[in-house]
Protein backbone atom coordinates (compact mmCIF):
# COMPACT_ATOMS: atom_id res chain seq x y z
CA UNK A 1 0.00 0.00 0.00
CA UNK A 2 1.32 3.45 -0.91
CA UNK A 3 2.18 5.68 2.04
CA UNK A 4 -0.23 8.37 0.83
CA UNK A 5 -3.08 5.86 0.72
CA UNK A 6 -2.17 4.67 4.21
CA UNK A 7 -2.28 8.21 5.59
CA UNK A 8 -5.84 8.52 4.27
CA UNK A 9 -6.83 5.53 6.42
CA UNK A 10 -5.72 7.27 9.61
CA UNK A 11 -8.38 8.79 11.85
CA UNK A 12 -7.83 12.48 11.24
CA UNK A 13 -10.59 13.20 13.73
CA UNK A 14 -7.99 12.22 16.35
CA UNK A 15 -4.98 13.88 14.75
CA UNK A 16 -6.43 17.34 14.02
CA UNK A 17 -7.73 18.16 17.54
CA UNK A 18 -4.52 16.77 19.09
CA UNK A 19 -2.47 19.04 16.84
CA UNK A 20 -4.69 22.02 17.65
CA UNK A 21 -4.13 21.42 21.36
CA UNK A 22 -0.37 21.27 20.83
CA UNK A 23 -0.61 24.57 18.95
CA UNK A 24 -2.48 26.06 21.93
CA UNK A 25 0.44 25.01 24.08
CA UNK A 26 3.05 26.33 21.67
CA UNK A 27 1.42 29.77 21.60
CA UNK A 28 1.40 29.85 25.41
CA UNK A 29 5.03 28.64 25.54
CA UNK A 30 5.97 31.39 23.09
CA UNK A 31 4.49 33.96 25.45
CA UNK A 32 6.42 32.46 28.38
CA UNK A 33 9.58 32.47 26.24
CA UNK A 34 9.14 36.18 25.49
CA UNK A 35 8.73 36.89 29.20
CA UNK A 36 11.90 34.98 30.11
CA UNK A 37 13.85 35.84 26.93
CA UNK A 38 14.52 32.12 26.61
CA UNK A 39 13.08 30.13 23.70
CA UNK A 40 14.69 26.82 24.68
CA UNK A 41 11.50 25.11 25.89
CA UNK A 42 9.51 26.48 22.96
CA UNK A 43 11.97 25.11 20.42
CA UNK A 44 12.25 21.73 22.16
CA UNK A 45 8.45 21.40 22.29
CA UNK A 46 8.29 21.85 18.51
CA UNK A 47 10.80 19.03 18.14
CA UNK A 48 8.82 16.84 20.56
CA UNK A 49 5.70 17.56 18.51
CA UNK A 50 7.29 16.48 15.23
CA UNK A 51 8.83 13.38 16.83
CA UNK A 52 5.48 12.52 18.42
CA UNK A 53 3.67 12.69 15.08
CA UNK A 54 6.28 10.47 13.42
CA UNK A 55 6.09 7.93 16.26
CA UNK A 56 2.28 7.95 16.12
CA UNK A 57 2.32 7.02 12.44
CA UNK A 58 5.04 4.41 13.03
CA UNK A 59 3.08 2.78 15.89
CA UNK A 60 -0.06 2.70 13.75
CA UNK A 61 1.72 0.34 11.33
CA UNK A 62 1.93 -2.32 14.04
CA UNK A 63 -1.05 -4.55 14.67
CA UNK A 64 -2.43 -3.78 18.14
CA UNK A 65 -3.28 -7.49 18.49
CA UNK A 66 0.42 -8.04 19.23
CA UNK A 67 -0.29 -6.42 22.59
CA UNK A 68 -3.64 -8.12 22.96
CA UNK A 69 -2.30 -11.63 22.39
CA UNK A 70 1.13 -11.49 24.02
CA UNK A 71 0.89 -11.55 27.81
CA UNK A 72 4.65 -12.00 28.23
CA UNK A 73 5.38 -8.85 26.24
CA UNK A 74 3.00 -6.85 28.41
CA UNK A 75 4.55 -8.20 31.62
CA UNK A 76 8.07 -7.45 30.35
CA UNK A 77 7.07 -3.85 29.55
CA UNK A 78 5.37 -3.57 32.95
CA UNK A 79 8.49 -4.86 34.71
CA UNK A 80 10.72 -2.44 32.78
CA UNK A 81 8.50 0.49 33.80
CA UNK A 82 8.62 -0.62 37.45
CA UNK A 83 12.43 -0.78 37.29
CA UNK A 84 12.57 2.72 35.80
CA UNK A 85 10.32 4.05 38.57
CA UNK A 86 12.42 2.34 41.23
CA UNK A 87 15.61 3.59 39.61
CA UNK A 88 14.55 7.20 40.09
CA UNK A 89 15.51 6.95 43.76
CA UNK A 90 19.09 5.99 42.85
CA UNK A 91 19.93 7.55 39.50
CA UNK A 92 17.70 10.62 39.03
CA UNK A 93 18.94 14.06 40.13
CA UNK A 94 17.06 15.70 42.99
CA UNK A 95 15.22 18.79 41.81
CA UNK A 96 13.11 20.83 44.25
CA UNK A 97 13.07 17.99 46.76
CA UNK A 98 11.94 15.27 44.34
CA UNK A 99 13.59 12.74 42.04
CA UNK A 100 11.13 12.81 39.19
CA UNK A 101 13.07 12.56 35.95
CA UNK A 102 16.11 10.95 34.44
CA UNK A 103 18.45 13.49 32.89
CA UNK A 104 19.72 12.52 29.45
CA UNK A 105 21.85 15.42 28.24
CA UNK A 106 19.53 18.40 27.86
CA UNK A 107 16.47 16.15 27.89
CA UNK A 108 14.50 14.58 30.74
CA UNK A 109 12.56 11.30 30.90
CA UNK A 110 9.60 10.86 33.22
CA UNK A 111 8.97 7.09 33.62
CA UNK A 112 5.41 7.71 34.80
CA UNK A 113 4.40 8.42 31.20
CA UNK A 114 5.27 4.98 29.73
CA UNK A 115 3.85 3.38 32.89
CA UNK A 116 0.45 4.98 32.20
CA UNK A 117 0.34 3.47 28.71
CA UNK A 118 1.56 0.05 29.82
CA UNK A 119 -0.87 0.00 32.74
CA UNK A 120 -3.81 0.75 30.43
CA UNK A 121 -2.66 -2.06 28.11
CA UNK A 122 -2.20 -4.46 31.04
CA UNK A 123 -5.60 -3.71 32.61
CA UNK A 124 -7.31 -3.87 29.21
CA UNK A 125 -5.75 -7.31 28.69
CA UNK A 126 -6.61 -8.46 32.23
CA UNK A 127 -10.25 -7.43 32.19
CA UNK A 128 -10.90 -8.41 28.58
CA UNK A 129 -10.05 -11.99 29.60
CA UNK A 130 -12.28 -11.84 32.69
CA UNK A 131 -15.12 -9.64 31.53
CA UNK A 132 -17.83 -12.14 32.51
CA UNK A 133 -16.22 -12.67 35.93
CA UNK A 134 -16.19 -9.08 37.14
CA UNK A 135 -18.53 -10.07 39.94
CA UNK A 136 -15.65 -11.97 41.57
CA UNK A 137 -13.86 -9.81 44.11
CA UNK A 138 -10.56 -11.60 43.51
CA UNK A 139 -10.31 -10.11 40.02
CA UNK A 140 -10.61 -6.62 41.49
CA UNK A 141 -7.96 -7.42 44.11
CA UNK A 142 -5.48 -8.92 41.64
CA UNK A 143 -5.90 -6.00 39.24
CA UNK A 144 -5.37 -3.67 42.18
CA UNK A 145 -2.02 -5.30 42.90
CA UNK A 146 -0.84 -4.39 39.40
CA UNK A 147 -1.77 -0.79 40.18
CA UNK A 148 -0.46 -0.79 43.75
CA UNK A 149 3.19 -1.42 42.84
CA UNK A 150 3.64 1.61 40.53
CA UNK A 151 1.40 3.73 42.79
CA UNK A 152 3.70 3.08 45.77
CA UNK A 153 6.83 3.86 43.76
CA UNK A 154 5.24 7.08 42.48
CA UNK A 155 4.02 8.02 45.97
CA UNK A 156 7.50 7.83 47.49
CA UNK A 157 8.89 9.78 44.51
CA UNK A 158 6.97 11.84 45.86
CA UNK A 159 4.23 12.61 43.31
CA UNK A 160 0.67 12.69 44.64
CA UNK A 161 -0.70 13.86 41.29
CA UNK A 162 0.82 10.86 39.52
CA UNK A 163 -0.78 8.53 42.06
CA UNK A 164 -4.16 10.18 41.47
CA UNK A 165 -3.91 9.58 37.71
CA UNK A 166 -2.80 5.94 38.16
CA UNK A 167 -5.71 5.26 40.50
CA UNK A 168 -8.11 7.05 38.12
CA UNK A 169 -7.07 4.67 35.35
CA UNK A 170 -7.82 1.65 37.54
CA UNK A 171 -11.16 2.91 38.84
CA UNK A 172 -12.27 4.09 35.41
CA UNK A 173 -11.50 0.77 33.73
CA UNK A 174 -13.21 -1.07 36.60
CA UNK A 175 -16.37 0.97 35.96
CA UNK A 176 -16.23 0.38 32.21
CA UNK A 177 -15.65 -3.34 32.81
CA UNK A 178 -18.81 -3.61 34.89
CA UNK A 179 -17.82 -3.61 38.56
CA UNK A 180 -20.71 -4.05 41.01
CA UNK A 181 -21.87 -0.92 42.80
CA UNK A 182 -21.33 -2.46 46.23
CA UNK A 183 -17.75 -3.35 45.34
CA UNK A 184 -17.17 0.19 44.08
CA UNK A 185 -18.54 1.66 47.33
CA UNK A 186 -16.26 -0.63 49.34
CA UNK A 187 -13.30 0.61 47.29
CA UNK A 188 -14.39 4.19 47.96
CA UNK A 189 -14.43 3.51 51.71
CA UNK A 190 -10.97 1.94 51.48
CA UNK A 191 -9.64 5.02 49.69
CA UNK A 192 -11.03 7.27 52.41
CA UNK A 193 -9.34 5.17 55.10
CA UNK A 194 -6.03 5.07 53.21
CA UNK A 195 -6.18 8.83 52.60
CA UNK A 196 -6.72 9.41 56.31
CA UNK A 197 -3.78 7.16 57.18
CA UNK A 198 -1.58 8.88 54.59
CA UNK A 199 -2.47 12.31 55.98
CA UNK A 200 -1.59 11.25 59.50
CA UNK A 201 1.58 9.26 58.87
CA UNK A 202 2.88 9.45 55.29
CA UNK A 203 2.45 12.91 53.76
CA UNK A 204 5.26 15.40 54.21
CA UNK A 205 4.65 18.84 55.66
CA UNK A 206 4.86 20.65 52.31
CA UNK A 207 2.29 18.23 50.82
CA UNK A 208 -0.10 18.89 53.69
CA UNK A 209 0.55 22.59 53.25
CA UNK A 210 -0.69 22.43 49.66
CA UNK A 211 -4.00 20.99 50.86
CA UNK A 212 -4.42 23.48 53.71
CA UNK A 213 -3.48 26.32 51.35
CA UNK A 214 -6.24 25.12 49.01
CA UNK A 215 -8.80 25.00 51.85
CA UNK A 216 -7.64 28.25 53.50
CA UNK A 217 -6.08 30.42 50.75
CA UNK A 218 -5.11 33.33 52.97
CA UNK A 219 -1.32 33.00 53.08
CA UNK A 220 -0.98 35.31 50.09
CA UNK A 221 2.82 35.54 50.14
CA UNK A 222 3.40 31.94 51.17
CA UNK A 223 1.67 28.62 50.51
CA UNK A 224 -1.33 30.23 48.78
CA UNK A 225 0.80 32.29 46.39
CA UNK A 226 0.51 29.97 43.39
CA UNK A 227 -3.25 29.56 43.33
CA UNK A 228 -3.93 33.19 44.13
CA UNK A 229 -1.76 34.23 41.18
CA UNK A 230 -3.57 31.82 38.86
CA UNK A 231 -6.92 33.30 39.86
CA UNK A 232 -5.63 36.81 39.15
CA UNK A 233 -4.26 35.63 35.80
CA UNK A 234 -7.49 33.91 34.73
CA UNK A 235 -9.62 36.84 35.87
CA UNK A 236 -7.44 39.31 33.98
CA UNK A 237 -8.27 37.62 30.68
CA UNK A 238 -11.97 38.56 30.86
CA UNK A 239 -13.74 37.84 27.54
CA UNK A 240 -11.15 38.39 24.80
CA UNK A 241 -7.88 38.25 26.72
CA UNK A 242 -4.99 40.66 26.99
CA UNK A 243 -3.31 39.49 23.78
CA UNK A 244 -0.34 37.35 22.81
CA UNK A 245 2.67 37.96 25.07
CA UNK A 246 0.78 40.78 26.78
CA UNK A 247 -0.49 39.00 29.90
CA UNK A 248 0.83 40.96 32.88
CA UNK A 249 0.99 37.96 35.23
CA UNK A 250 3.10 36.04 32.72
CA UNK A 251 5.28 38.85 31.44
CA UNK A 252 6.16 40.17 34.91
CA UNK A 253 6.88 36.72 36.32
CA UNK A 254 4.08 36.51 38.90
CA UNK A 255 2.62 33.26 37.54
CA UNK A 256 4.55 30.20 38.79
CA UNK A 257 5.37 27.29 36.46
CA UNK A 258 3.59 28.91 33.48
CA UNK A 259 4.99 26.34 31.04
CA UNK A 260 3.68 23.23 32.85
CA UNK A 261 1.22 23.18 35.77
CA UNK A 262 -0.32 26.60 35.11
CA UNK A 263 -0.18 26.90 31.35
CA UNK A 264 -4.01 27.03 31.32
CA UNK A 265 -3.79 30.32 33.23
CA UNK A 266 -1.51 31.69 30.50
CA UNK A 267 -4.09 30.78 27.85
CA UNK A 268 -6.96 32.21 29.90
CA UNK A 269 -5.14 35.50 30.54
CA UNK A 270 -4.07 36.08 26.95
CA UNK A 271 -6.99 34.52 25.05
CA UNK A 272 -9.78 35.22 27.51
CA UNK A 273 -13.05 33.35 27.86
CA UNK A 274 -13.31 32.95 24.08
CA UNK A 275 -10.01 31.10 23.95
CA UNK A 276 -10.90 28.96 26.96
CA UNK A 277 -14.24 27.91 25.47
CA UNK A 278 -12.55 27.00 22.19
CA UNK A 279 -9.94 25.01 24.13
CA UNK A 280 -12.67 23.12 25.99
CA UNK A 281 -14.50 22.35 22.74
CA UNK A 282 -11.36 20.99 21.04
CA UNK A 283 -10.45 18.92 24.08
CA UNK A 284 -13.98 17.57 24.39
CA UNK A 285 -14.01 16.66 20.71
CA UNK A 286 -10.73 14.75 21.07
CA UNK A 287 -12.05 12.76 24.03
CA UNK A 288 -15.24 12.05 22.10
CA UNK A 289 -13.26 10.69 19.14
CA UNK A 290 -11.33 8.42 21.49
CA UNK A 291 -14.56 7.19 23.07
CA UNK A 292 -16.07 6.68 19.62
CA UNK A 293 -13.32 4.16 18.88
CA UNK A 294 -14.17 2.43 22.16
CA UNK A 295 -17.88 2.31 21.29
CA UNK A 296 -17.28 0.99 17.78
CA UNK A 297 -14.74 -1.67 18.83
CA UNK A 298 -15.87 -5.25 18.30
CA UNK A 299 -13.96 -6.77 21.24
CA UNK A 300 -13.17 -5.88 24.83
CA UNK A 301 -9.41 -5.22 24.61
CA UNK A 302 -9.56 -2.27 22.17
CA UNK A 303 -12.69 -1.00 23.90
CA UNK A 304 -10.97 -0.98 27.29
CA UNK A 305 -7.72 0.50 25.94
CA UNK A 306 -9.54 3.39 24.27
CA UNK A 307 -11.62 3.93 27.41
CA UNK A 308 -8.46 3.91 29.52
CA UNK A 309 -6.79 6.57 27.38
CA UNK A 310 -9.94 8.70 27.51
CA UNK A 311 -9.83 8.34 31.31
CA UNK A 312 -6.21 9.58 31.37
CA UNK A 313 -7.06 12.62 29.25
CA UNK A 314 -10.18 13.44 31.24
CA UNK A 315 -8.60 12.92 34.68
CA UNK A 316 -5.55 15.04 33.91
CA UNK A 317 -7.67 17.73 32.25
CA UNK A 318 -10.00 18.15 35.21
CA UNK A 319 -7.23 17.92 37.82
CA UNK A 320 -5.08 20.48 36.01
CA UNK A 321 -7.97 22.88 35.36
CA UNK A 322 -9.12 22.37 38.95
CA UNK A 323 -5.65 23.36 40.18
CA UNK A 324 -5.70 26.49 38.04
CA UNK A 325 -9.19 27.48 39.19
CA UNK A 326 -8.38 26.66 42.86
CA UNK A 327 -11.03 23.94 42.90
CA UNK A 328 -8.32 21.40 43.74
CA UNK A 329 -4.96 21.59 45.56
CA UNK A 330 -1.78 21.87 43.52
CA UNK A 331 -0.55 18.33 42.85
CA UNK A 332 1.69 18.80 39.82
CA UNK A 333 -0.44 17.46 36.96
CA UNK A 334 0.32 18.74 33.46
CA UNK A 335 -2.30 19.51 30.80
CA UNK A 336 -2.07 16.79 28.09
CA UNK A 337 -0.90 17.95 24.64
CA UNK A 338 -0.59 21.51 25.95
CA UNK A 339 1.92 21.71 28.80
CA UNK A 340 5.64 21.60 28.05
CA UNK A 341 7.26 18.17 28.30
CA UNK A 342 8.55 15.60 25.84
CA UNK A 343 7.75 12.50 27.90
CA UNK A 344 4.08 13.38 28.22
CA UNK A 345 3.61 14.67 24.67
CA UNK A 346 5.34 11.75 22.97
CA UNK A 347 3.61 9.28 25.32
CA UNK A 348 0.21 10.66 24.33
CA UNK A 349 1.07 10.38 20.64
CA UNK A 350 2.13 6.75 21.22
CA UNK A 351 -1.35 6.12 22.64
CA UNK A 352 -2.89 7.83 19.61
CA UNK A 353 -0.79 5.53 17.43
CA UNK A 354 -2.25 2.47 19.16
CA UNK A 355 -5.73 3.92 18.67
CA UNK A 356 -4.97 4.43 14.98
CA UNK A 357 -3.95 0.77 14.75
CA UNK A 358 -7.23 -0.22 16.41
CA UNK A 359 -9.26 2.01 14.07
CA UNK A 360 -7.53 0.69 10.93
CA UNK A 361 -7.82 -2.98 11.93
CA UNK A 362 -11.18 -3.07 13.69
Amino acid sequence: MAFGSYLKKLDWGLIIPACLLVCFGLVALYSVAVAKSDFGNFNKQIIFFVVGLVIMVAVSFFDYKILKNNSYLILILYGMCLLMLAGLHFFAPEIKGTRGWYKIGILSLDPIEPMKIVLVVLLAKYFSMRHVEMYKIRNIIFSGLYVLLPALLIFIKPDIGGVMVILSIWLGILLVSGIKIKHFLILGLCFVLVAGFAWGFLLKDYQKQRVTAFLFPYDYLGASWSQNQTKISIGSGQIFGEGLAKGSQVQYGFLPEPHTDFIFSVIAEEWGMVGVIFLFLVYGYLVWRVLKIAIQSQSNFPRLFASGFAIILTAQFFINIGMNLSFLPVVGIYLPFISYGGSGLIGNFVSLGILQSIKIRK
